[in-house]
């Protein structure tokens, strides 16, 4: 029986970057392949070229035993590969059925047939075991919904290779499960998929065997029963990963933020705490429960009600003041809100404080030189790669886009961090720099408020933890009281 798909020495360069350097690897009919490295190692470049969203610069592909060169995603469809991207590619005022035809229309130009359409949607969901409202607007859904319409589009037009990046980087841990329920059922029934994930932990647990992939090289394949978190760990960056947060007590001092009866629509409906210096508070919750609007009221950047003091004074409603008195921000989305992509890693390293000292300079021009003074203490502080100040934010693999953000907020110096979602869609190397870098704040005394998706990330860094669903805090936990069960059970609004 051929292979589903074989690579043979994809190559792939950019300016200042070999993304791939001769990757060969196959996939077998019936298998989960996960496929992990650190953030630019290369992963995302090369399932873009088996995509055909970007022509290799050398080297051979095969589908089925049959020679593979895609032009475009129309290709890549038309031999059963469909891909579930990391930042999902739908339109949102469009219906789920809608986007589920988009490109391959039922009917005539002058007549839509979306009848056919549904029954084939309606059989699909059916075989795989999960529901979508096919006639709700993509931009009603919460984000787990949102991920089963894109991997409804790709079976829609009928892919037996799946590929999916990071799908988990926004699901709780029962949709992850549910996630991972159909993948076993999709490959047994003869399809293949290639996993791409950070989560070594679901890496063991969904997939038949693992490549790495290391600075644009496969370093290794092995059977993923065979292997160990810490042994996928010291592959992906080449030495041991501590994969526990290593922190001391926390020693909380006086309260840097109170928060009552804050409110902010469409989903925050009065929320109260409070964070004090040398301490990290972390929010659980299933995302679309009043996160959102909690932290952008706090950045200032969304109206509310209610009342948020910082060091005893109300906030200032709008984010340029919140950030001058000392509150730094990483937002939940890097790219709509933490980054300019087309800006350069200094211009970025600035912003929100390029008309302040020492950024600012005579007649208000920039300081060009501070400027790069800085950026080069955040490129090398922050370990991001490449080291240069001068690249556009948007060539930065997402981890290091993600080291750009962070490292800025931290290098403000700020007595609050807000951190939502610090490390979404970054790399286990990523992941436990920015986590000690987390704690390091902490331990200088800085008040850090923590709102992630990931409950072993909540589990690991907060000092306490509150829960929130409807758009209310429905439980505090210290970490001792804590278990994933429990946590859960109050995301779900049961008490537990």
């Amino acid at each position: 029986m051929e292979k589903a798909l074989v690579l043979k020495d994809i190559t792939k360069r950019f300016p200042l970057v070999l993304a791939n350097d001769r990757i060969s690897l196959d996939l077998e009919w019936g298998e989960v392949l996960a496929l992990v490295g650190e953030n630019g190692a290369g992963k995302s470049t090369l399932m873009k070229i088996v995509y055909g969203l970007q022509p290799p610069d050398q080297g051979e592909m095969w589908v089925d035993g049959r020679p593979y060169r895609p032009k475009s995603p129309l290709d890549a469809i038309a031999h059963g590969i469909g891909m579930v991207h990391q930042h999902f590619m739908l339109v949102e005022p469009f219906t789920v059925l809608e986007n589920l035809v988009l490109g391959l229309e039922p009917g005539t130009p002058l007549f839509l047939n979306l009848e056919e359409a549904r029954k084939r949607a309606t059989r699909l969901m059916e075989e795989l075991g999960f529901q979508v409202p096919l006639d709700e607007r993509i931009e009603n859904l919460p984000v787990g919904l949102q991920q089963r319409v894109e991997i409804l589009k790709a079976l829609y037009r009928e892919a037996r290779i799946l590929i999916l990046d990071e799908p988990t980087a926004v699901l709780t841990p029962q949709e992850a499960e549910e996630l991972f329920r159909f993948l076993r059922a999709y490959v047994q029934k003869g399809n293949a998929a290639i996993f791409i994930s950070h989560k070594l932990k679901e890496v063991l647990e969904v997939s038949d065997r693992t490549t790495v992939i290391r600075d644009g090289r496969v370093v290794g394949t092995v059977r993923t029963k065979e292997t160990s978190l810490e042994a996928l760990a010291r592959m992906m960056v080449g030495r041991e990963v501590v994969l526990r947060v290593q922190k001391g007590p926390a020693r909380p001092g006086e309260v840097v933020l109170e928060v009552e009866g804050l409110e902010a629509p469409p989903r925050l409906k009065g929320v109260s705490f409070h964070v004090r210096a040398g301490e990290i508070v972390g929010i659980a919750g299933v995302e679309g429960n009043g996160q959102t609007e909690l932290v952008e009221a706090l950045a200032g950047l969304r109206p509310h009600r209610g009342v948020a003091r910082y060091l005893g004074q109300p906030l200032p409603p709008l984010a340029r003041g919140v950030r001058d008195r000392g509150v730094s921000h990483v937002p939940e989305d890097r790219h709509a809100r933490g980054l300019v992509l087309d800006f350069s890693v200094g211009e970025n390293a600035i912003l929100g404080d390029q008309h302040r000292p020492p950024f600012r300079g005579f007649l208000g021009f920039l300081d060009q030189a501070a400027v790069e003074r800085h950026a080069q203490a955040l490129v090398e502080g922050f370990d991001v790669r490449p080291r240069s100040t001068t690249l556009a934010a948007r060539r930065f693999s997402g981890g290091n886009q993600q080291k750009i953000v962070v490292g800025r907020e931290l290098l403000r110096r700020p007595r609050l961090l807000i951190a939502a979602q610090p490390t979404r869609g970054v790399d286990v190397g990523a992941i436990e720099f920015i986590h000690q870098r987390l704690v390091e704040a902490r331990d200088q005394g800085m008040a850090v408020l923590l709102v992630s998706a990931d409950l072993s990330e909540v589990l690991s860094l907060a000092d306490r933890i509150l829960v929130m669903y409807g758009g209310r805090i429905v439980g505090e936990l210290t970490p001792e009281e804590a278990t994933e069960e429990r946590l859960g059970l109050l995301m779900a609004g049961i008490p537990a």
